[in-house]
């Protein structure tokens, strides 16, 4: 084979070679991306307010790191009372996933354990409801992040006299409840009651 023709096909097979490597190189990108993007849209802590307190309904998951007797997973009752090994009864009904580790951690310090490491997350969250305006009213499971107009999209849609710019929703915050007026795209919290009125135009 002539020397010139000989390094022409190396140089083809280089060149071939190279935009393979960069096709690899953005498909692995691209795949990476929509990975990343789909572990950050499933993580439910990041869409409800730190702050949430849980309530009858919602299911919590306790581990003590080291000591799988003391895992637990409950559904709060209605008293908002769980039995947790070794401290008995526990009122974890209106408090906060910070509240509820640092009364775990109070609870088996010293008589149990030495430096209990505490991580509570909440695995579910207590059914949202929606009455009124809409096809299929009543209550539906909680997506964090969900909104109005999403919540009514699980309830059927909005009937054709549904005012659709601005809902009443009745909150629990702690001990009391509040009235709230949002629009179609702000997001609902667990355990509120979204009323759709009717309109007259």
């Amino acid at each position: 084979m002539d020397n010139r023709l000989y390094l022409h096909t190396l140089d083809c097979f280089f060149a071939r070679t190279q935009r393979f490597k960069k096709i690899i190189s953005r498909s692995a990108f691209v795949l990476m991306s929509l990975l990343t993007a789909q572990v950050t849209v499933a993580d439910p802590q990041q869409a409800v307010n730190p702050q949430y307190r849980v309530n009858t309904g919602d299911t919590i998951q306790i581990n003590v790191f080291g000591q799988p007797d003391l895992n637990v997973v409950a559904q709060l009752p209605d008293n908002g009372v769980v039995n947790y090994p070794f401290l008995g009864e526990l009122r974890l009904a209106n408090k906060t996933v910070a509240n509820i580790e640092e009364t775990i951690y109070d609870g088996l310090l010293g008589d149990y354990l030495v430096n209990p490491s505490v991580q509570v997350n909440i695995v579910e969250y207590r059914p949202f409801f929606i009455s009124g305006a809409v096809n299929k009213p009543g209550g539906y499971p909680f997506q964090p992040g969900i909104t109005i107009a999403k919540a009514a999209a699980l309830a059927g849609g909005f009937t054709e006299r549904a005012a659709t710019k601005s809902f009443r929703v009745e909150r629990a915050i702690g001990e009391r409840t509040i009235d709230v007026v949002l629009g179609p795209v702000d997001a609902i919290q667990p355990g509120d009651i979204v009323t759709v009125k009717q309109s007259f135009f």
